[in-house]
């Protein structure tokens, strides 16, 4: 029998790359940089459109138009990433122009991506990365966007709609009787009902999919003994997303899934229940890893079936503020002066450095993992703590580099807080950490 050989697998968070972010020279950001390289497949998320500026500013935009020029994608293949998730509720923030020209840029310049696509076949499909200790397949799916930002099958006549791999879901909201006696009132004394049954009647709406629901402006409600909120994947995309997770395991000798999700549970630092129930169902179709991203901060680890779950690695790369340029509406959207610069624009919605992610150290701090397998067999995780200098000025912010001391011990043990209600322990060890895997 042919000896399997080791592979390791460096996964990290959000890349915000705006700027130049391992020109440094200090030892904290050399040692990132040759981690990285080191790793024998290096995954991030990418989290700009590195499109320079074409295409046309969407209304709508995932908070912050993020655009880049394209020597950022340079950057990361210097850095040593070899893939990257491209599914992300800023893919389609400079319209369908701005994603044709990104895809372009990325098939140019040879950095493999997953999830966004021409059409949604396209975004769908995994992609496939050789090695000679084996092939890597990765799958990437977004849950937060904009409707109309996912890609759309193609037709026998007419081609689809250029977009992201979608994970949709459904919500519904759950009110106490009383309560929902009251939004039937409101929707009478508005007119809001008759005008849904006349789009109805008209064809152009259609009744809920249960009648215990009571459709009200755009949501669904219904009586329950407390308020609650209830979503569920929708079974669609699970399975269709499902099925290109197992053509993937029949084709790549690891299997990672990828999926950028805002939406929270209890907090901003829990997921929601349908990212938890996505991921294991993914585990269960072939998956070997699940990397999550999206909140810009760390959520924690699970072990499935002995499979790692990754929840949300945080931000690695956070220059969203040093954006070259945003587009008119962003102003708008800010209330800011359209006679400012991108840097005024910038300062006034952070409160020059007060609120939203400057004021919080959270969305500055993130875990490295390095995966080791011997074939699919998981062998080890390690977690290397990251610094993004909370505090420091715009120029320095978001710049990653590895921590250490006291910082590192406290981004471990958050982690390891984060981790255990999902039953994940965690062994730390000075400025590292490593998994206990169940053997």
């Amino acid at each position: 029998m042919v000896e399997q050989p080791a592979f390791r697998l460096l996964l990290s968070g959000d890349s915000m790359i705006t700027r130049r972010p391992t020109l440094a020279r200090d030892p904290a950001t050399r040692g990132l940089r040759d981690l990285i390289r080191e790793a024998d497949l290096a995954f991030t998320n990418l989290e700009v459109l590195p499109n320079d500026f074409r295409g046309f500013g969407a209304a709508e935009s995932g908070g912050t138009h993020l655009a880049a020029h394209s020597w950022v994608v340079d950057e990361l293949l210097d850095m040593g990433f070899d893939l990257v998730s491209a599914a992300t509720n800023h893919a389609l923030d400079y319209s369908i122009e701005g994603l044709l020209a990104t895809i372009e840029v990325l098939e140019t310049k040879g950095l493999p991506f997953a999830g966004i696509g021409r059409n949604l076949a396209e975004a769908r499909m995994p992609v496939y990365l050789d090695h000679p200790a084996g092939t890597l397949a990765l799958v990437s799916c977004c849950s937060t966007f904009i409707r109309g930002q996912e890609a759309a099958e193609q037709r026998p006549d007419l081609p689809g709609r250029p977009g992201l791999n979608p994970l949709r879901y459904d919500r519904v909201f759950d009110v106490t009787a009383a309560q929902l006696t009251a939004l039937r009132e409101v929707a009478e004394a508005l007119g809001v009902e008759r005008q849904r049954l006349e789009l109805i009647q008209l064809g152009f709406g259609f009744p809920p999919d249960s009648p215990d629901y009571f459709p009200f402006l755009g949501q669904s409600f219904r009586a329950a003994e407390r308020a609650d909120v209830m979503v569920s994947p929708k079974t669609k995309d699970v399975d269709a997303i499902a099925s290109w997770v197992r053509e993937a395991r029949g084709r790549a000798d690891l299997v990672a899934v990828s999926v950028h999700a805002h939406e929270e549970g209890a907090d901003r630092e829990q997921p929601a229940d349908f990212i938890s129930a996505f991921a294991r169902r993914m585990v269960d179709e072939g998956a070997d890893l699940v990397v999550g991203h999206g909140p810009h901060l760390l959520r924690g680890m699970e072990l499935y079936q002995g499979k790692p779950i990754f929840y949300s690695l945080g931000n690695f790369i956070a220059q969203n503020d040093l954006v070259y340029k945003v587009p008119a509406d962003a102003y708008d959207r800010f209330r800011v002066d359209p006679t400012s610069t991108p840097g005024q624009l910038f300062a006034a919605r952070s409160g020059h450095g007060t609120k939203g992610f400057p004021g919080d150290p959270r969305y500055w701090q993130s875990v490295l993992p390095i995966c080791r397998f011997t074939g699919r067999a998981l062998q080890e995780i390690e977690l290397v703590p990251l610094t993004l200098g909370h505090g420091e000025s715009v120029v320095h912010r978001g710049q990653p580099r590895l921590a250490s001391g006291d910082e590192a011990v406290g981004i471990l043990a958050r982690f390891a807080a984060l981790s255990e209600p999902f039953g994940t322990r965690l062994g730390i060890d000075g400025d590292r950490a490593l998994v206990q895997l169940a053997r």
